[in-house]
């Protein structure tokens, strides 16, 4: 049905006062016509990224890659061990893959860190959470590729976690992505709910199996491209 004059003004008013930061959690999906060349895709993040409990060549990274297809380059700049916090025990803007990965200067970022902040000594520190998420985007934003930015919710963990590792911290941070993706106008990916329940792929009740890292892959391209799986 065709709208009316006054139906469609309603409409783009309504449009308008939508916050900005509702357009900035959700969105749209990449145009692959919009570049002339290879999309570069950073994946950024701790064990998980790097691949620990998955076959080998068969992290989240590696199976997004086939997900994506030719016309994009993946590089996995996970570090194990790693924290998102500045303050934690072992920093990733400290890592030489943060450099790296800033080297590689990525049309799109993904983002998953926050999983080894919930530990006890880290978890110490988690007022700084939000600013040191917010420095790292703003590195990224200042390279000359200018990337779209994408952080996600930490992965799911089952019952009491391990390695200090818990899902209790891990849900917290929920509230810090959401200000981060707000203040940065970075897209949010909602690994954690992927994975929720699904206690079989994660068998040390941290890090995901070949079949939860293909989970992790699912809904990274969905975010990426818009094609539901």
């Amino acid at each position: 049905m065709a709208l009316g004059n006054a139906s469609l003004c309603a409409l783009l008013l309504a449009l308008l006062a939508v916050p900005a930061s509702c357009w900035a959690v959700e969105p749209k999906p990449v145009d692959v016509a919009g570049y002339p060349g290879m999309i570069k895709l950073a994946c950024v993040g701790d064990s998980i990224t790097q691949g620990a409990g998955a076959e080998g060549g068969k992290s989240w990274p590696d199976q997004i890659r086939t997900l994506l297809g030719a016309k994009w380059e993946v590089k996995n700049f996970g570090v194990s061990g790693s924290t998102l916090l500045n303050s934690g025990d072992k920093p990733y803007q400290k890592e030489g893959a943060f450099a790296q990965a800033k080297a590689f200067n990525p049309d799109v970022v993904v983002v998953m860190l926050g999983t080894n902040d919930t530990k006890p000594q880290n978890w110490s520190h988690k007022d700084d959470f939000v600013k040191d998420y917010e420095d790292l985007i703003a590195q990224f934003a200042a390279l000359p590729g200018k990337p779209r930015v994408y952080i996600c919710y930490p992965p799911y963990i089952p019952g009491a976690g391990n390695y200090g590792i818990n899902e209790v911290n891990t849900k917290a941070e929920f509230a810090f992505v959401d200000a981060v993706a707000k203040a940065t106008k970075a897209g949010i990916i909602d690994v954690h709910g992927a994975l929720a329940g699904k206690d079989a792929m994660i068998p040390d009740r941290v890090h995901p199996n070949t079949e939860g890292a293909g989970e992790i892959a699912k809904v990274v391209h969905q975010a990426l491209t818009g094609k539901a799986h």
